[in-house]
């Protein structure tokens, strides 16, 4: 099996030994043949969307766990309801004014004649989902419609930009103990390919109230930091000591998407994203709070042969959103108030 973490490669024969190799940059969610990824970022702010366009159409689920959701078209996703297949999922900064941000996306697709076939033409479906970083420079500075067509035409099949760009330019991660010790968030993607061809790729834009842990080791990778902004306070041990303060409501969230080239029913593609949020509780301390909005969209495009175990896939998935969300917090790059993992001390 393959673990693809941007420029390493694990092959392992389980999930949890094996050998490094160095590799150039993989793709990610673009692993996944017939997805393509693009990025729109206001720098100025900075905020953004990014787009995930499946042209030729993907079966598709979702799962909200998170208690402050702002999303789009998910109910059409329930398995009882008609539409089996969507033609792009957008990810977006800028809280509920982010949403416009899909809008784009419907139009370019539109132009290409590509969506839901009826008796007076294509309707595109584009479920979407938001995060708040609203408090990251000008919160007035917002994805708008024109950023998710341009996100749309940038996206291609190629290696995908990680770190503070798309949705993940405004996003912060460890607020457990107020906005002034939190961190730089971002977006991450990874993949994994088994033998058999069979791949799995997860994109997640974080956002997160808590703090990032690598599963791998328990040690925490971006956080809460300590009073003094230098190190990291750990909130595992704030939580434990009722140290903790209440984080501002809806304000964080953690989006993304899981794909795999195997077929899937609707109903199969909820169960994987149901499964995948464990990559979510596995990598981020705490998760699917109060205060965010985390979702999960789940893509099946049907490329793979042989029958699908979704028990498998479900697995994979977690195993992929944990290694994006480590990605995401390693590739950001610091804003004024939020430094990165690459700004702090490290012993």
């Amino acid at each position: 099996m393959k673990h693809r973490y941007g420029s390493i490669i694990l092959i392992a024969g389980s999930l949890g030994a094996g050998l490094l190799q160095a590799q150039a940059p993989t793709a990610g969610l673009t692993a996944v043949e017939g997805i393509k990824v693009g990025h729109h970022t206001l720098t100025e702010r900075p905020t953004g969307c990014t787009v995930v366009l499946v042209e030729g159409g993907a079966t598709a689920g979702v799962d909200v766990r998170g208690a402050a959701p702002g999303t789009r078209e998910t109910d059409l996703l329930n398995p009882v309801n008609l539409v089996q297949q969507v033609q792009a999922i957008v990810l977006s900064g800028g809280s509920a004014f982010g949403l416009d941000a899909a809008s784009g996306a419907v139009r370019y697709l539109d132009e290409k004649g590509i969506g839901y076939k009826t008796g007076s033409g294509v309707v595109p479906i584009v479920p979407a989902a938001i995060l708040f970083d609203l408090g990251v420079g000008d919160g007035k500075i917002r994805p708008t419609a024109e950023c998710g067509y341009r996100a749309a035409q940038a996206a291609t099949a190629g290696a995908i930009a990680e770190g503070s760009v798309g949705a993940g330019a405004g996003a912060t991660v460890g607020k457990t103990a107020g906005g002034k010790r939190a961190m730089k968030g971002g977006i991450g993607t990874a993949s994994i390919t088994l033998p058999s061809g069979l791949t799995v790729a997860a994109l997640i834009a974080v956002n997160a109230v808590g703090d990032i842990v690598d599963p791998a080791t328990g040690h925490v990778v971006a956080g809460v930091r300590t009073p003094d902004g230098t190190g990291l306070a750990d909130a595992r041990k704030l939580l434990r000591s009722g140290a903790t303060e209440r984080p501002n409501p809806a304000e964080n969230t953690t989006i993304g998407v899981v794909a795999t080239n195997a077929t899937l029913t609707k109903t199969q593609a909820t169960k994987v994203a149901q499964m995948a949020h464990d990559g979510y509780a596995r990598a981020i301390v705490p998760a699917h709070t109060m205060g965010d909005g985390d979702v999960i969209f789940a893509l099946a495009t049907g490329r793979h042969a042989g029958e699908a175990d979704v028990t498998l896939i479900g697995a994979l998935a977690a195993e992929a959103v944990a290694d994006a969300i480590l990605r995401a917090v390693r590739e950001a790059t610091g804003v004024p108030n939020f430094p990165a993992v690459r700004d702090l001390a490290r012993p």
